[in-house]
């Protein structure tokens, strides 16, 4: 099967243009399209333009807001509570962390929550501007009004997938740690339900308790559930990490589930460290440094795939794409192409 190949740019060039032709403003829309194609070239392929026709069709129905600004709840200098108004979770990220960089070079850390966010895309793709400054960044987010991931030793859906992120700085290439709390991604779930496919591993349970890789369990009356991380066997430290990313997001914003919002939203955790308040820049980086030399010469179970750090794999896949054109698959494409079609834009013009 042919690769669809796409020249990053023209692929931002794309999003930006049919989300402002959705009705999304000038900024908002150049920010959301390069963090969609971020997620993209990072690997991260159910959080990058996959979301696109989804976010369009949020702002012909009214889900995500067109314009205006995050309201300002409570700003204590190192910390800060915003209502992000049903902006796109992109800007809305975006902003926070450049905010944070600043508040964090003056204050030694920052803490930002937010409540009301739209969908937040791919976590990885915020980090590398922390860690490019030299500075430690944390992010979490969770939807307040979706359930698909059940408690260790349940049965049922009871929260969403809570992914935790996290960047650090090195003397070198950065380490870039996003994951779920779950065992897969809700994405994922969808993308293999749609096309008849399987998940490599049983990451769900049945509504009747059963471990199962078939993603049609999902979608029975009553449904069955993601697994925390851990699966059957040892669920109970994704369910407890789980636990901690709905504190950081719906606890500390104030916008949780107890309150039962309604359409399509999520709340963010958001933090910002400088090493210069402690032991210094360069002894972290040093630090980290050699954590990952030292992990790059432990053996590897099998030699063709040698250890490597969180994050190595897809800033090698980003640098690939840049070079070589994005990847994108058929069903992405497939996708876009009603949306392409709907504001005359050249979809098929933009292979790299």
């Amino acid at each position: 099967m042919t690769e669809n190949r796409f020249a990053a740019a023209e692929l931002v060039a794309f999003a930006r243009n049919a989300l402002i032709a959705g009705g999304l403003g000038t900024a908002f829309a150049e920010t959301t399209a390069d963090v969609l194609v971020e997620g993209d070239l990072m690997g991260h392929t159910t959080h990058g333009l996959a979301l696109l026709p989804a976010y369009l069709a949020a702002l012909e129905n009214g889900g995500m807001a067109r314009e205006g600004s995050f309201d300002v709840l409570r700003d204590k200098q190192a910390t800060a509570l915003w209502d992000g108004r049903f902006l796109p979770g992109p800007w809305l990220i975006t902003q926070g962390f450049a905010l944070g960089v600043e508040r964090a070079r003056t204050f030694g850390t920052f803490t930002l929550s937010i409540r009301r966010s739209h969908h937040t895309a791919s976590l990885v793709a915020y980090l590398k501007a922390v860690t490019d400054a030299g500075l430690m960044g944390i992010l979490s987010v969770s939807d307040p009004t979706e359930r698909c991931v059940a408690p260790a030793g349940g049965r049922a859906p009871l929260h969403s997938t809570n992914p935790i992120a996290f960047g650090l700085p090195t003397e070198e290439a950065p380490i870039l740690v996003d994951i779920s709390t779950s065992s897969t991604t809700n994405g994922l779930v969808k993308r293999l339900f749609a096309s008849g496919g399987q998940l490599p591993h049983d990451w769900l349970v049945s509504a009747e308790g059963e471990a199962s890789a078939d993603p049609g369990v999902r979608f029975t009356d009553p449904p069955g559930a993601v697994l925390p991380l851990g699966g059957m066997d040892n669920g109970h430290k994704g369910f407890g990490l789980g636990i901690l990313a709905e504190a950081l997001t719906h606890g500390l914003s104030g916008h949780g589930r107890v309150i039962e919002p309604r359409g399509w939203q999520a709340n963010v955790f958001i933090q910002v460290l400088d090493p210069e308040f402690f032991a210094g820049a360069d002894v972290l980086r040093r630090e980290l440094s050699h954590f990952a030399d030292t992990a790059h010469a432990v053996p590897p179970i099998d030699p063709a795939r040698p250890v490597r750090l969180p994050g190595e794999r897809g800033l090698a896949l980003r640098e690939t794409q840049l070079r070589e054109g994005m990847v994108l698959s058929p069903a992405i494409v497939e996708g876009l192409a009603p949306w392409a079609e709907k504001y005359g834009l050249p979809l098929s013009g933009l292979r790299a």
